[in-house]
């Protein structure tokens, strides 16, 4: 189990990396559309570079981090601790 933390946490980097260069590529095109459509000001460009940025960044370094959980065994972890419990049955609804 620890052998596939350790690939996980390699991924998660590998994965971090790859989502930071996305960022950048997303707030450069950004940029030249703002640039192309003749809307370029110093407010315009902060806001572009901070908003696409964080947003690619939080958007899929949730997903990352979710792909990470699910490789390293804590979801399986989870799911262990939860199943020594009884169940409750379901109703049957007709």
């Amino acid at each position: 189990m620890e052998k596939n933390r350790k690939s996980a946490v390699l991924e998660l980097r590998r994965m971090a990396l790859w989502i930071v260069i996305v960022g950048v590529l997303m707030v450069a095109a950004a940029l030249t559309y703002i640039w192309a459509m003749d809307a370029w000001s110093l407010h315009a460009v902060i806001a572009t570079i901070l908003g696409v940025f964080f947003s690619v960044l939080l958007g899929c370094g949730l997903f990352a981090l979710a792909f990470f959980s699910d490789k390293s065994g804590h979801d399986a972890d989870v799911s262990a601790a939860g199943s020594s419990r009884p169940r409750v049955p379901q109703k049957d609804i007709r």
